[in-house]
């Protein structure tokens, strides 16, 4: 049995472990695995818990999930920098009211990308597993209605003030 077949349970006798003992309780067969080869069998059964069985998708699938979750969470951290930017940098620029609402909404927006971003990775992880179709998109037009309101709300003071 390669190394994959064991990490992965492909072998029609990965739910048992080498000395014949079959893991209870698991159909996968992760936990025994896991703690077999020296990894952590109880964050294996989180793990397996959290994605509610199926199977293991392609890894280059999981992989382009993956990639995705950490480019959400890239944006999350603009946001933030750019909310932190905005009230450390800006106070020539803006009031104190108009600096501190964008500063809020840009720190907001970055909160709600990055608590998101889990929730995506976890639902389109579960639909690949279970050859489900993918779950509708929910931070893309949270985030484009919320930097639309960020540009709104500058537009409106590059617009309002004197020259």
């Amino acid at each position: 049995m390669s190394a994959y077949e064991k990490a992965h349970n492909t072998s029609p006798s990965a739910s048992s472990a080498p000395d014949g003992i079959t893991a209870a309780g698991d159909s996968s067969g992760t936990e025994a695995a896991g703690a077999d080869s020296g990894q952590g069998g109880g964050r294996q059964g989180i793990l397996a818990r959290a994605l509610g069985g199926g199977t293991d998708p392609d890894p280059r699938f999981t992989l382009a999930n993956e990639r995705t979750f950490l480019a959400w969470i890239r944006t999350s951290l603009a946001m933030v920098a750019g909310g932190i930017a905005v009230e450390a940098f800006t106070s020539e620029l803006f009031g104190p009211e108009l600096r501190k609402t964008v500063a809020v909404l840009l720190l907001l927006l970055g909160l709600v990308t990055g608590g998101g971003s889990f929730f995506r990775w976890l639902n389109v992880e579960r639909a690949m597993r279970r050859q489900e179709p993918l779950p509708a998109p929910l931070l893309a037009p949270i985030l484009a209605i919320g930097g639309a309101l960020v540009a709104a709300v500058l537009i409106v003071f590059v617009i309002g003030r004197s020259a």
